[in-house]
This record gives C-alpha cells, structure tokens and sequence, in this order.
C-alpha cells in the first residue's frame, strides 16, 4: 500500500527498520513488492461473504517522513460471522 501511494523503497526499508529493529535493502524491498503483487490482487478481487454478524472499523497512525514528517492512517477491519 505504501508502495503504491508513492512511498519510496528506501523509505519503506527506513520504516520497517524504525517499527521492527529488522534491516532490508530498498531493493529486497523493491523484490518482494513484486514478488508479492499478484497475490495482493487477487486477495483485492476475492469474494467476500456476505453475512457477518459484526464488523469492527478502526485505524492507527503511522509516522511517514515524505517531504515532510506527516501521519498517515492505516486502516483494519474485522469481520465476524455468524459461526463464530
């Protein structure tokens, strides 16, 4: 997603060391955004089910250093159906 709204790799690679202490390259992460691609899309396209019986909205904030320090919202639902 990031990658996508125009975050460089170098700046994802700073993000991921920041958040989880772990190093990649701007290249690894360029690799595994195309590696991965495909499977993001297809779970995009996928069909959801139609019946829950809950759905649960929220989002965090995250720190991004573009041209500027900003916060930008990352976003999670959590549906639940019927058997549980």
């Amino acid at each position: 997603q990031l990658y996508s709204h125009g975050v460089t790799t170098r700046e994802i690679s700073d993000l991921i060391e920041k958040m989880y202490g772990s190093y990649y390259s701007a290249g690894t992460v360029s690799n595994i955004s195309k590696q991965v691609a495909s499977q993001v899309e297809r779970y995009h396209q996928r069909q959801l089910s139609d019946k829950f019986f809950c759905v649960y909205l929220d989002a965090t904030y995250i720190p991004l250093r573009r041209d500027t320090y900003q916060r930008e919202a990352v976003y999670v639902a959590v549906g639940i159906k019927p058997n549980g």
